[in-house]
């Protein structure tokens, strides 16, 4: 039978994967330095940064599928490459005697086409939508780097690849370093428990041009097809919902879902890092009054990548013909993507 081993599998991706595999009848085993305990899925507790300790975590583990949707955060880009890719390579390596891989596929993002953060949206950028054909850029990029891990192992060992390049993802975790979901969410309910206007914190390109986003659950969708479809194989793929929408309309559906007004955009850019500075006490005392499962705020939000992505000064629309063409053809609106994370974070007591 198929045994996928996802590596992340605590973080918003990672979740939504194991779900979906297992509700396929999967084998699955969950890698993360603190997996947790789920029904159906064998937890591997392991940290990637270290060759040795990665090596005997993986002993005696034989997946057939490896699916990677994991990245540790640095402080520059040359770090971000430094680690990332040894993650990466110590994991491939970590796998090698056994033998038993036929798959890899690794989880990117958008950034292949704006660049890392550092360098954000600047210098010369491929038009929108943005396709898979477009090379790379000419600026140091962590994904560029744990493609050509991918990319080297998969030629020495024999497996075949998939690389999967999402807009912002919509799901839910806790503890996730880049989640607007939960980020809008938070501050939506800081906003109506203390009266202060739902402004949005991003750029007027933002709010006026088009855009996309990726559910979790849709790329997770996305990542089973591609692992199990010969055409798929050795291929990098875009994936969104399948919509687009502008800012101006989708703020007003999130205020309205809060029951709260969504203030005018007057065109300045108030980030919600400056917005939400003092708010940690705030959410202490929403979280005693309605007895909310995480008091400490900034295990919820990330303010700074929900920043990153609303203050682009420029267009980012995504091309999926790609993968339609080889019969992906699954949709998710973006909205009720939005609505059944603010739900599920409400049933899990994370938000009043």
């Amino acid at each position: 039978m198929n045994h996928a081993l996802v590596v992340g599998a605590s973080g918003i991706i990672g979740s939504a994967l194991t779900e979906l595999l297992v509700a396929n009848g999967w084998k699955v085993s969950a890698l993360a330095r603190r997996p947790g305990a789920r029904d159906g899925v064998t937890p591997i507790a392991a940290d990637l940064t270290d060759a040795d300790a990665t090596r005997a975590a993986l002993e005696g583990v034989t997946p057939t599928h490896v699916f990677i949707a994991t990245w540790a955060r640095q402080a520059n880009e040359l770090e971000n490459i430094r680690v990332n890719s040894a993650m990466v390579r110590h994991l491939l390596d970590g796998l090698r005697p056994a033998g038993s891989v036929k798959h890899v596929a690794l989880v990117t993002g958008l950034k292949h086409y704006l660049g890392p953060f550092e360098a954000y949206g600047k210098g010369v950028l491929p038009e929108t939508p943005f396709r898979e054909e477009q090379g790379r850029l000419d600026v140091d990029n962590f994904y560029y780097a744990q493609e050509d891990e991918v990319f080297t192992a998969a030629k020495r060992d024999g497996f075949h690849w998939s690389v999967h390049r999402p807009h912002t993802v919509i799901g839910v975790a806790v503890g996730n370093a880049m989640n607007m979901a939960t980020t809008l969410a938070v501050y939506a309910s800081i906003c109506k428990a203390t009266g202060r206007p739902f402004r949005f914190p991003g750029s007027a390109a933002q709010w006026q041009s088009l855009t996309d986003m990726t559910d979790a659950r849709q790329l997770a969708r996305h990542l089973l097809w591609a692992s199990t479809t010969p055409a798929a194989a050795d291929e990098a793929f875009n994936v969104v919902n399948g919509d687009v929408f502008r800012w101006s309309w989708m703020w007003s559906r999130i205020a309205a879902w809060f029951g709260i007004e969504a203030a005018p955009f007057d065109g300045n850019v108030v980030p919600l890092e400056r917005q939400m500075e003092a708010d940690a006490p705030v959410w202490e005392r929403i979280v005693a009054e309605h007895g909310l499962a995480e008091p400490d705020m900034h295990r919820l939000v990330s303010a700074w990548h929900s920043d990153a992505d609303l203050g682009r000064p420029i267009e980012v629309v995504t091309d999926m013909s790609k993968s339609r063409r080889m019969g992906f053809l699954d949709y998710q609106p973006t909205d009720d993507a939005f609505f059944d994370a603010f739900a599920r974070l409400r049933a899990e007591r994370f938000i009043p």
